[in-house]
This record gives structure tokens, C-alpha cells and sequence, in this order.
């Protein structure tokens, strides 16, 4: 419970404050908010990029697993076409056909790279608040 007197104490305290003490405390609190901005947004990227270099070291073991099955595979391939037909027409079926292959994957590869995100949107989101807040700070 407040006492008459500290009740005066603290209006005070308040009509002493300056200007100048005032712009420097909102001064100091801006600062303070742009720099947990920044952690935030650095934080949000350093997230991102750790789940892009996750997914980009998985895909780099599947795609090298893979390339050696292709490999084999496309030998025996070959190998097993060149005995209904001459060996350069099996070669040139079996390279056709993973052409194909190679084109539809890159096609969704390229889409699904798409989808990945680099702007730290909770950042954003917070900086528009702080900006709307700056704009009308009773409101």
C-alpha cells in the first residue's frame, strides 16, 4: 500500500525528470530492441541454415548411394539389351532413359528448393509491432 508520502516522493521523482533524461532513456530502449532484433534474426537464420545443411548433407549420401546404383544398374542394363540388339543401341536406351530420369528429378528438386524460406518472418513480424508501438506508444 502507497503512503501519502511516497505517492509525493514519486511525483517528485517525476517532475524532476528531464527532457533530455527521458529522449536518452527511449534512446537506450531502442538500441536495446534494435540489438534483440538482431539476436533474433541471427538466431532465425542460424536455425534455418542448420536445417538446410541437415537436409543438404542426407541428400549429398543419397545422391552419391544412388549415382553408384545407377552405375551398376545401367551396366547390367546395358549388358542385358546387348544380347536382343548391337551394344551402342542398348547404351544410347539405357542413357535416354536416365535422362528422363535426371530431367523429371531436377525439375523437383528446383521446385521443392523453392519452398525454402531465407527471411526470418518472426523478426519481421516483431520489427512491424515495434514500429507500430513507436508510432502510438500509449495506444
Amino acid at each position: 500500500m502507497t503512503t501519502p508520502q511516497s505517492r509525493s516522493d514519486h511525483a517528485e521523482q517525476v517532475s524532476e525528470t528531464s527532457i533530455g533524461e527521458l529522449i536518452g532513456n527511449i534512446s537506450d530502449d531502442l538500441s536495446q530492441l534494435f540489438r534483440q532484433e538482431v539476436e533474433l534474426a541471427k538466431a532465425e537464420l542460424r536455425q534455418e541454415a542448420t536445417k538446410a545443411g541437415k537436409a543438404a548433407g542426407m541428400l549429398g549420401g543419397a545422391g552419391f548411394a544412388g549415382y553408384l546404383a545407377v552405375v551398376l544398374l545401367s551396366f547390367a542394363a546395358v549388358f542385358g539389351l546387348a544380347n536382343v540388339m548391337d551394344a551402342g543401341w542398348a547404351a544410347l536406351i539405357v542413357a535416354v532413359i536416365w535422362a528422363v530420369i535426371g530431367g523429371v528429378l531436377y525439375l523437383n528438386g528446383r521446385q521443392k528448393l523453392r519452398t525454402v524460406d531465407p527471411m526470418p518472418r518472426r523478426t519481421v513480424d516483431t520489427i512491424k509491432e515495434d514500429a507500430q508501438w513507436l508510432k502510438n506508444p500509449t495506444g
